[in-house]
């Protein structure tokens, strides 16, 4: 698609995006023979925003913005309807925006009843609670489209001062999920825990462990953007296993090489085995786009940083998620699999000071040692070895974590490769712990451009990543050239060490990195 659309466009436009499919052109990510299917939407929504979200507004101007955002979300609910979805996702801050102070934003919030304690259908009794305009929109929608909804909205509940947790002005404000079932009823509602910077909502006094069931698919988790990264509550989540499917509202600025939105969504989806539909904000001023329906094994998604329109993904999915596992590559016995194993067991044939490396056919490769070095990736100090010639071993260590690669090169291209390592608490844009295992594309030819963000690669390799976490929670990172995304051919456990292999690549490497979380020691 070129060129930008207009507000009277956007119905024709969220069409023509059905009609292409997401960046891969697929449409289903069931897995093949599988014929317990849903049909499910995520919506990725170019804000109209407030011109100025600092200055104090009333609530009708307030619903005037927002019903224009709404007016949107209505026609490509009624575009999905065309396609028999049964559950349509819709991106965080969408409806109202962001960066609004807590007096400003106050206009714009719905009141939030508990929807465990009172059940309510706001579009058939729209007058039973006051400043609920939003929430009887949505209903209405989700009755109109015949779909499961979800939405993101900011929602208000007053508090007593004998709370110690209540507000000096006497209520909460949450950046909250909602869910609305196919006849307008309010299911559930989900409210943000993680914050990112949003000092116009508050943290809520309780983890909110949001499950709802529907009558397609069983049981779905949901939680919000930031909150993807922190065990609760969306590890916490997993633990149901009957919750085989994630709903993802997300206003997810792209952080490369590690951090792209659709980077992390797949990641998530194969590293414990659900389907994520995840819907991120369009706003490409901000590195806000990238949103998909992610499986173990397949994704369908959208990444665009040049249109400024909305965009529609629909997609069958499976009831019934299949994992990628270690299997195939255990009974297979390839060569460079079976190398990939001897230098796990430690063979000292097979492995001699890190520098050579010579396994039963295989061919010796003198590294000469290449230098380690450090550069700073993802605001952290990364120490990494460079990636030289068409093949080898590496290793690389920090603290506890030794991080190691076997690879091979059809051709060596002009570009520079590093194989990263980092063990460590992360401290800029929120504070996490993370062992990392990363083979990047640097920025350019010098060892200081390591880490840098980079979109386009041409380098394709054969490689088996693999490294010695002390978390059992790792996140299987990979992204191509033109922001694609590729799975791996085999991941998961061996000998202690969490791996992942590929071959094959149909464009050049981008990152291939293993994401460990120690949530333990946030």
């Amino acid at each position: 698609m070129s060129g930008a659309c207009s507000p009277l466009a956007l119905l024709l436009c969220g069409c023509y995006a059905v009609a292409l499919g997401a960046h891969t052109g697929e449409r289903d990510v069931a897995e093949d023979g599988d014929t317990e299917q849903y049909v499910a939407a995520v919506y990725e929504h170019h804000l109209i925003s407030s011109p100025n979200p600092l200055a104090l507004t009333s609530r009708k101007q307030a619903l005037e913005l927002m019903n224009q955002n709404l007016d949107i979300y209505e026609q490509q609910v009624m575009t999905a309807a065309q396609k028999g979805v049964q559950i349509i996702v819709f991106p965080e801050d969408g409806i109202h925006g962001f960066n609004f102070t807590r007096a400003s934003i106050y206009p714009f919030l719905d009141f939030m009843p508990s929807p465990p304690l009172v059940r309510w259908n706001p579009c058939l009794e729209p007058h039973r609670f006051n400043d609920t305009e939003v929430l009887q929109r949505l209903s209405c929608m989700a009755i109109q489209g015949g779909m499961f909804l979800v939405a993101n909205l900011g929602t208000k509940q007053p508090c007593h001062s004998s709370d110690p947790g209540c507000p000096r002005d006497g209520r909460y404000q949450f950046n909250t999920n909602v869910v609305f079932s196919s006849n307008g009823t309010l299911l559930d509602r989900y409210r943000k825990y993680n914050l990112y910077f949003e000092a116009a909502f508050d943290t809520p006094p309780q983890v909110d462990h949001i499950i709802f069931d529907t009558p397609f698919a069983g049981k779905f988790g949901i939680f919000t953007c930031f909150d993807i990264l922190f065990f609760r509550p969306a590890i916490e989540l997993l633990r149901d296993p009957e919750v085989k499917h994630v709903v993802f509202p997300a206003a997810w600025m792209n952080q490369l090489p590690l951090l792209a939105a659709i980077q992390i969504q797949s990641a998530f989806a194969r590293a414990f085995g659900v389907n994520l539909l995840a819907a991120n904000i369009h706003q490409p001023s901000l590195g806000m786009t990238g949103s998909g329906i992610h499986t173990p094994l397949k994704s369908v998604w959208h990444h665009d940083m040049e249109n400024f329109t909305g965009h529609l993904i629909i997609a069958q999915v499976a009831k019934n998620p299949q994992g990628l596992g270690t299997e195939n590559a255990t009974e297979e016995m390839d060569p460079p699999h079976s190398r990939f194993l001897k230098l796990l067991a430690g063979d000292p044939y097979c492995e001699k000071d890190s520098q050579e490396v010579h396994c039963d056919g295989a061919p010796r490769w003198n590294m000469n040692a290449p230098p380690a070095f450090h550069a700073e990736m993802m605001y952290d100090n990364f120490t990494l070895v460079p990636v030289w010639g068409k093949e080898g071993y590496l290793r690389v260590c920090a603290n506890g974590l030794c991080c190691h690669l076997l690879y091979q090169r059809p051709t060596v291209s002009e570009e520079l490769y590093a194989l990263g390592v980092f063990d460590g608490l992360h401290t800029v844009h929120g504070t996490y712990y993370v062992q990392v295992c990363a083979l990047v594309k640097c920025g350019g030819l010098g060892f200081e451009a390591c880490g840098q963000e980079v979109t386009e690669a041409t380098g394709l390799f054969e490689f088996h990543l693999w490294g010695n976490f002390s978390t059992s929670y790792v996140f299987p990172l990979f992204l191509t050239s033109g922001m694609t995304l590729e799975a791996p051919d085999q991941l998961g456990w061996e000998n202690d060490h969490y791996f992942l292999r590929k071959s094959g690549l149909s464009s050049g490497l981008v990152t291939a990195a293993l994401y460990g979380r120690l949530y333990e020691r946030d």
